[in-house]
């Protein structure tokens, strides 16, 4: 059995598994440490350095980052110290734990990992995945293939972003009904329906759960439905990443 650890760094939490690539599914109990903060790139290299320890020092490790990722290096910075911007992080982090490292986008992780092993498994025309959470992350496939870094939750809607006008942190923030958010959201799949033309939404994040009481009110002429693997998206994807 191939055992892998993926890493999902997030903006409040750190969290790595062993991960069975045959399978698509954790290997291991997950383990988590708190985001530090400020969340440095030095202080960030040191609890994933902790991670990567903690499951025994591995050759190879797969990182997913809120932000766009090319070649290792994080081009921009989503919940994170903005020093991130031009940071070589497949480098940092191959420094910090010994290993070999591939660090990707955090949404095409989840993506790849719904593609593959999840959802989105047989797929073969135009997927769109949204991550629903403090931002909308996007990953976008075209006959399985990923499109890296589409960033469309900075699509605007009105005079905001779709993610400052329909994230699951505004639907919090403004205290909206399920029916409410499922409105805006609805503005947001049409606008993506315009662009693409999809045969498939899959929607992913934390919020995923209550996938019952919000997907149903959306009218749309795609099909939607739920992510399968749901936060365990991001680890499964940056473990598949560690091996290309």
């Amino acid at each position: 059995m191939q055992q892998t650890l993926g890493i999902d760094i997030g903006g409040s939490g750190i969290k790595g598994a062993l991960v069975d690539l045959e399978a698509g599914d954790f290997a291991s109990e997950r383990h988590r440490i708190p985001t530090p903060q400020p969340a440095t790139p030095k202080k960030v290299a040191q609890v994933v350095a902790e991670l990567a320890n903690h499951f025994g020092s591995p050759s190879r490790i797969g990182c997913t980052f809120p932000a766009i990722v090319k070649n290792g290096v994080t081009l921009s910075a989503a919940n994170v110290d903005k020093s991130w911007i031009g940071e070589n992080a497949a480098q940092l982090f191959s420094e910090a734990t010994g290993a070999e490292v591939a660090v990707v986008n955090d949404a095409d992780a989840a993506g790849v990992a719904e593609m593959k092993y999840g959802a989105g498994k047989g797929q073969n025309g135009v997927v769109i995945l949204t991550t629903l959470g403090t931002g909308i992350g996007t990953a976008v496939f075209n006959k399985g293939v990923l499109l890296p870094n589409t960033e469309l939750g900075h699509l605007r809607l009105t005079k905001k972003t779709a993610e400052e006008y329909a994230s699951d942190r505004i639907r919090d923030k403004e205290d909206l009904d399920w029916k409410d958010w499922a409105d805006r959201l609805e503005k947001y799949y049409r606008l993506l329906e315009f662009y693409f033309s999809p045969d498939l939404f899959i929607v992913g994040g934390g919020v995923s759960k209550h996938h019952a009481k919000f997907l149903p009110h959306l009218k749309l002429e795609t099909p939607i439905i739920p992510a399968e693997l749901r936060n365990r998206a991001g680890i499964v994807g940056a473990a598949w990443f560690s091996e290309l």
